[in-house]
């Protein structure tokens, strides 16, 4: 499990880095918020926290925030299919 762990880790500073600054700002004052199932790990936000040197918290019912994104996504898909990342493409 510590493999998959760091993996984690490694992803998450990963894409701090390669974020635009404008939004990398918000995210340093306001701190990452983990949601879906990773977030239950035992002690994964304090890790992160160490790690990337900004406050993480865990969502409120983070189960449910992957659920409640995705119907207000499809709710209004036109507008936000911008906003997707479509995978075939980035390969």
């Amino acid at each position: 499990m510590a493999d998959s762990i760091n993996e984690i880790v490694e992803c998450v500073k990963a894409t701090l880095e390669k974020t635009p600054p404008e939004l990398a700002s918000d995210i340093i004052e306001n701190g990452i918020v983990l949601a879906g199932g990773g977030a239950l790990i035992k002690n994964i936000d304090k890790l992160l926290a160490v790690k990337t040197g900004m406050p993480v918290y865990v969502a409120e019912s983070p189960l449910e925030c992957v659920v409640k994104g995705t119907s207000k996504i499809l709710e209004d898909l036109e507008r936000l299919k911008s906003v997707l990342i479509n995978a075939r493409k980035r390969r």
